[in-house]
């Protein structure tokens, strides 16, 4: 891959953070003095204000900013499915849907705190990465949320660059962490290895075992201990995937380092990915049309398959392959309209709409690898999972498999009529907002 020249682009984030997080804004941590030395180091910090409505640089799962998308709606009456209908007052928008969110019993200032922490690349070599910490303003967070975002194609979307939906749950009095991923942020020159779980899922998990100190650090500890975990779209898979990976490695009381989950919330996501790409071919749709170069880019770099990618990508895609995605430059949606197409079969080469040649049976291989699905693993903490049997982006299949799966667990499945994927994820965060609430009033109602 021809990637040394987004070194420029490595620099260029890191003077862009730099700008955005003025260190006049620094709020004087108690004992930051306690904090030096430890892996997670801040680069930054800014106050946002939520009475004053989502920031901007907040971006919805299709790359729109939510902002854009509101006002769209509203002026156009067009609904976030794409269908052209009269203007609603109904209470099932988008706008109505994210003023929810907005609403607080508590002051809605955070504090989005940006810093890097040392984790292992695709090669498990020490590298450096990236990620965001969002707290409410004055107080300790009640508990912590570990967040696995949502496919991302541009750096400005990636956590340490934006506002994350997610973070409409931190005026609640919950502490968000928002990894970037490796290949965002401050690894914005590497190539992201799209839905490859082991690694992404450590990744994210290494960011919460360094802020976990830090926080304690500066006296911010959570109230409760024990984790949650949270994730939309690839979020939700990896969401899984860390839950596997604390469960099976972290989850002992003789290990120091031992991490306890108190509540997951994953949605819409790919849990299955061979099953995914094969609807894209079997269809010969696919209508997130991005993620067909970053699963094959994502299965071949990450798992180290001896596969040329040119063999299995159209060629007017594969030169634009770095332009367009590996630059980081272009978000989800600009993405999807450079490329132009939702038809599978002219994205992908003949060789690989054959599900029998040996480099589509490598390539799954990888999936099946990279599909948490396919371990031989049954959670044990308690799991809110949604998705939409509307869903245009993240087949409903996934969803199926997982509950065929996961029989004897502790999960509340939500599946229903939601939407295309854009709305359900504005409805799961609603959700975890409401299931959150209800937590909250039951255990005041215990405590009476």
């Amino acid at each position: 891959m021809r990637v040394s020249k987004y070194i420029v682009l490595a620099v260029l984030a890191c003077a862009l953070m730099a700008c955005r997080f003025n260190q006049d804004e620094f709020v004087d941590f108690a004992n930051i003095e306690a904090a030096k030395g430890l892996s997670f180091r801040v680069i930054g910090q800014h106050e946002v204000d939520l009475n004053e409505g989502l920031p901007l640089n907040c971006y919805l799962p299709d790359g729109t900013r939510a902002v854009d998308y509101v006002e769209e709606e509203t002026v156009t009456g067009e609904g976030v499915n794409g269908e052209r209908k009269a203007k609603s007052t109904s209470s099932t928008t988008a706008a109505n849907i994210l003023q929810e969110l907005l609403k607080y019993h508590n002051q809605s200032k955070v504090i989005e705190i940006v810093g890097t922490y040392p984790s292992i690349n695709t090669d498990w070599d020490s590298v450096t990465l990236s990620g965001k910490v969002i707290l409410p303003k004055g107080r300790k967070p009640k508990r912590l949320i570990l967040v696995s975002h949502y496919t991302v194609c541009s750096n400005a979307e990636a956590p340490s660059s934006c506002f994350s939906l997610e973070g409409v749950l931190v005026p609640m009095g919950y502490g968000l962490i928002i990894p970037d991923y490796m290949g965002f942020g401050v690894t914005v020159n590497q190539v992201h290895p799209y839905l490859v779980m082991d690694i992404t899922a450590r990744n994210v998990l290494d960011m919460y075992l360094a802020v976990r100190p830090w926080l304690k650090a500066v006296d911010l500890e959570p109230e409760e201990p024990e984790l949650m975990l949270m994730g939309y779209s690839q979020g939700g898979a990896n969401t899984m995937a860390v839950e596997y990976l604390i469960e099976t490695e972290y989850w002992s009381d003789e290990d120091p380092n031992q991490v306890k989950i108190h509540r997951v919330f994953a949605g819409g996501g790919p849990y299955d990915v061979k099953a995914t790409y094969e609807r894209f071919v079997n269809t010969d749709t696919a209508s997130y049309p991005v993620a067909v170069p970053l699963v094959v880019q994502g299965m071949i770099l990450g798992n180290k398959l001896q596969i040329n990618m040119q063999d299995l990508m159209q060629p007017w895609l594969y030169e634009h392959l770095d332009d367009w995605i590996n630059s980081k430059a272009y978000t989800t949606g600009q993405v999807n309209k450079m490329i132009g197409t939702k038809v599978t079969h002219e994205l992908l080469t003949e060789e690989a709409m054959d599900q029998k040649s040996w480099k589509v049976s490598e390539l799954q291989k990888a999936m099946v690898a990279n599909s948490i699905t396919s371990y031989n693993w049954m959670p044990e903490a308690a799991i809110y999972i949604m998705h939409s049997m509307d869903d245009e982006t993240v087949p409903f299949t996934n969803a199926s498999i997982a509950k065929g799966k996961w029989t004897d667990s502790n999960i509340t499945y939500n599946f229903g009529h939601y939407g295309g994927h854009v709305m359900t994820c504005l409805r799961f965060i609603y959700s975890v907002k409401s299931l959150l609430e209800k937590e909250e009033e039951e255990r005041r109602q215990y405590e009476e």
